[in-house]
């Protein structure tokens, strides 16, 4: 379980999706601070601090980004692309979380510069297991960079 609370940006249109992955992360007893946009457009707005997510209070700057690919209004991969250009956002932590397994969708999102590509497991425990995985390595192992103004992605 983290040692600290961190926000976590989840893009993802499939509603069931959304129960499953929030569900997951009570089962592994996860207290990060989940925020859910449904499509790509959506979460440039909130990365960006478009309406309506302009208050930093209410919608907290993520740690990480669990990222699925296939989303209406924008694809992951361009979210990704958009995201890597950012000065100031670039070094957030993306994951791509989706069912491709498509080796060009791979490719490319590593050179656009993913963090990681996890195809999302069949089974409710195995999905427990890869969020507590990602927990463990992301949240505890992993060292982030603090950035110049103060903000540690």
């Amino acid at each position: 379980m983290s040692s600290h609370l961190s926000s976590i940006l989840l893009v993802e249109d499939n509603s069931n999706d959304v129960l499953l992955i929030k569900r997951a992360f009570k089962q592994a007893k996860l207290k990060n601070h989940i925020e859910i946009v449904p499509d790509g457009e959506a979460a440039i707005a909130y990365l960006s601090r478009g309406e309506p997510y302009a208050d930093c209070e209410r919608y907290p700057m993520p740690t990480l980004i669990l990222l699925d690919l296939k989303l209406p209004r924008r694809h992951g991969l361009e979210v990704l692309k958009w995201l890597r250009q950012q000065p100031e956002l670039k070094r957030i932590i993306v994951i791509i979380l989706t069912a491709s397994r498509e080796n060009p969708d791979i490719v490319r999102a590593y050179d656009l510069g993913v963090n990681s590509y996890l195809v999302k497991p069949v089974g409710f425990t195995k999905l427990v297991e890869l969020i507590t995985q990602v927990d463990k390595y992301w949240f505890n192992l992993n060292e982030k960079p603090l950035l110049s103004n103060g903000w540690n992605p």
